[in-house]
């Protein structure tokens, strides 16, 4: 019974670190979007910080954060982070998640 119990536990514990890291994944999303949008120079560079600037250092090596413009005046920023398999800084899951969030770029007179 105690094999059965423990492998339960740890597919449980992986399915937590899956659905934190989707949720990691659209927090970044969503503050690199929006500081996408009150950029007035480096877009690009206030995006990755914003949407570095949240995430636990496990989750920051493997982390790919884009910002684009959209179509008149949006932007789109796309998140990509790996699953870690039981230990977070260790290694990482083969299928990564992503998350994406656009918003509308702020006019500033």
């Amino acid at each position: 019974m105690a094999p059965t119990i423990l492998i339960t536990l740890v597919l449980l514990w992986q399915c937590a670190l899956l659905g934190y890291t989707y949720t990691l994944a659209g927090n970044a999303a969503d503050e690199a979007v929006r500081a996408g949008t009150a950029a007035t120079g480096d877009m690009q560079g206030a995006c990755e910080r914003a949407g570095l600037e949240d995430l636990p250092s496990a989750w920051r090596g493997d982390a790919e954060i884009s910002c684009v413009p959209g179509a008149a005046g949006y932007v789109r920023a796309t998140v990509t982070l790996e699953v870690p398999v039981l230990v977070p800084g260790l290694i990482g899951f083969p299928i990564p998640v992503t998350a994406r969030a656009g918003a509308v770029a702020e006019v500033t007179d």
